[in-house]
């Protein structure tokens, strides 16, 4: 199948990639624009996870606060000084801080998960599936299926990215790895909600509204 200088432009416009990229993916594919446009994922995606494999020891902490009632930080990690100070850097820095306040990640990576959590997590979902009726011999079955989920809303990495939940975070971090052409490591975030671990004193309502109005 052939293809034409409007077929490599759309391809271009719709992957990010370079002219010769797009054309050898049209080439390898016989001008098909949707295998093609997987070729170029794919071969993107190898591109960078072979870069996460350097050192990344320059970056910047982020901050992000909600309301002033939620804060978020974050240490994302590049490696060179002048990929830290860049736009798109601090942006995806931003970005990552607004994603752990908005969802509450306990863990960057799914290999980050301690057996420990999945231990605890398995029981919970268990005793959740038989007060639920469920038959013993699938409640195994079934929070198998849970705790293979479960990276998806735990993880950083794995969440769907808020402003776009078609990707996860880490396809976002990929794409950036790509655009700057160094490894991009996200290192560790912590988030702090006011008041939490705090025993707040409880007050009858109406005993309240009599103090108020002098009726006590």
């Amino acid at each position: 199948m052939s293809f034409s200088s409007d077929d490599v432009r759309r391809l271009r416009e719709q992957t990010g990639a370079g002219m010769m990229s797009c054309k050898e993916a049209l080439v390898s594919c016989a001008g098909n624009f949707e295998k093609s446009v997987e070729y170029l994922r794919k071969k993107g995606l190898a591109a960078a996870e072979k870069k996460q494999g350097r050192i990344a020891a320059e970056g910047m902490v982020g901050s992000y606060i909600h309301n002033g009632k939620i804060g978020v930080m974050v240490e994302v990690n590049c490696e060179t000084d002048f990929v830290a100070k860049s736009t798109d850097f601090q942006n995806f820095v931003k970005d990552v801080a607004m994603q752990v306040a908005a969802a509450s990640p306990r863990f960057i990576k799914s290999e980050d998960i301690d057996e420990d959590f999945k231990r605890k997590e398995s029981e919970i979902y268990a005793a959740q599936l038989k007060n639920e009726g469920k038959p013993d011999h699938m409640i195994a079955k079934i929070v198998e299926g849970k705790i293979k989920k479960m990276a998806s809303e735990v993880c950083l990495l794995e969440q769907p990215y808020i402003k776009d939940t078609d990707k996860t975070v880490k396809d976002l971090l990929n794409e950036l790895t790509l655009k700057l052409g160094e490894k991009i490591q996200v290192r560790r975030f912590t988030k702090f909600i006011l008041g939490e671990g705090i025993e707040k004193k409880q007050e009858n309502f109406a005993d309240e509204i009599a103090k108020m109005t002098g009726q006590q």
